[in-house]
């Protein structure tokens, strides 16, 4: 068996020096892995989740997706989430806009058998040391498909998802973690 002859040092050093962007410049730029940076004023300790304004057609969708954000948060273990928006350190306000479904796939009797869930949230994140704005984010979107469970059909988005509480929970879970991580790294 012949043994391949290691790279002499000048070709790993070229290697190295060719890579896009060496791992130590990475760690030197305050790179981190998704969901762990952090880059609010150090103050900030309490944040206040007011309930969610919803301007749409579905009862209840402003509790579910407030209830989500706060959990999220609460996740982070570095704030104390409470629902006032006074006494606080920075506050994290929403409107939900607007809820509508399309329909994703069609059974061979062309019937609705799959819905995409499409809505859009006004959100800001306020500090209220310095009062101004650190995050905000006019029109964020969530979406989440699911399956009919019947052969009926609605026009309503509410009908549907009501039916469906778990598409509804995965919904608000997803939109929360992309709006905490969005809010807490800066994005």
């Amino acid at each position: 068996m012949q043994r391949k002859a290691p790279l002499p040092s000048a070709l790993r050093i070229l290697a190295f020096a060719l890579c896009p962007v060496p791992f130590a410049l990475l760690i030197a730029c305050g790179y981190s892995l998704a969901g762990r940076g952090n880059f609010l004023p150090d103050y900030i300790k309490v944040i206040g989740v007011p309930q969610f304004t919803n301007r749409t057609n579905m009862p209840g969708l402003d509790q579910i997706i407030t209830d989500a954000v706060r959990a999220e948060l609460a996740t982070r273990r570095r704030y104390q989430v409470v629902i006032e928006s006074t006494g606080v350190d920075a506050v994290l306000t929403g409107t939900i806009n607007s809820l509508r479904q399309d329909v994703a796939a069609f059974t061979t009797a062309v019937q609705a058998s799959r819905y995409t869930i499409v809505g859009s949230v006004g959100v800001e994140f306020k500090d209220l040391k310095a009062n101004k704005v650190l995050w905000a984010n006019p029109s964020a979107s969530f979406s989440e498909e699911y399956s009919v469970s019947s052969s009926t059909t609605a026009a309503d988005p509410a009908a549907f998802l009501s039916g469906d509480k778990n598409a509804l929970d995965r919904l608000a879970k997803n939109f929360a973690r992309s709006i905490v991580t969005s809010i807490l790294e800066a994005f």
